[in-house]
């Protein structure tokens, strides 16, 4: 059976994602601050707290919610990860817009054009212990299950999947951007900040949608 999820109520989509940045905060800071400034958790839970402020009492659709992500990561965090999740989210809300819902390959189109829209501003890719060594094979998995026929939801499963082994993928690699590319060999044996806070982003994101799922009439 065919499935697909409204676009017109965004705000529970988009409250979720809020709650797990905000409560993985002291993590996220925690994993940075290894090998890094330690202020990735305080920046995005500001960030994703600040969206949660501007949504307060407005009912939003699903672009209108990522839109409100991307203008509070933009405006509101410090360092690269605002422009880049910013570019991400903002990429997401372009693909769904005009349409009033979703199917499994409305959403990999979604996926897919944040992800050019990141790309637009980074040349980072898989293997340089970032955020792209989750969000890629992330993407490419639920893409190949769909081509393979999956549901909606295995999909789904299949991209939560393959964000944790992504983001578990970091420990073992050594840094190739940013402050931690500076410790070269050190750098290796800890997860990515940026890894991880995307790996939060995905699972839940599909936790959310695969709640909302509705069947398609024939």
């Amino acid at each position: 059976m065919n499935q697909y999820i409204s676009t017109q109520s965004g705000n529970r989509i988009v409250t979720d994602l809020i709650y797990i940045i905000v409560t993985n905060r002291g993590y996220l800071s925690d994993i940075d601050g290894a090998i890094g400034d330690g202020d990735h958790g305080i920046n995005m839970s500001k960030g994703f707290a600040m969206c949660g402020d501007a949504i307060k009492d407005k009912t939003l659709t699903l672009a209108e919610g990522f839109d409100a992500i991307t203008d509070a990561l933009m405006e509101g965090i410090g360092g690269s990860m605002g422009p880049l999740y910013g570019s991400f989210f903002l990429g997401m809300a372009n693909s769904v817009r005009d349409k009033n819902k979703l199917d499994k390959q409305d959403f990999l189109a979604m996926l897919e054009n944040g992800l050019t829209e990141l790309q637009e501003i980074s040349s980072a890719g898989v293997g340089d212990k970032c955020l792209m060594d989750t969000l890629v094979p992330a993407i490419n998995a639920y893409g190949e299950a769909i081509k393979q026929g999956d549901n909606f939801a295995d999909a789904l499963s299949k991209l939560k999947n393959a964000a944790e082994q992504g983001r578990d993928s970091t420990k073992d690699l050594v840094a190739k951007i940013g402050r931690a590319s500076r410790l070269g060999e050190r750098s290796r044996g800890v997860l990515d900040a940026g890894a991880t806070s995307c790996c939060f982003l995905l699972c839940q994101l599909s936790d959310t949608v695969t709640e909302q799922l509705n069947p398609i009439a024939a």
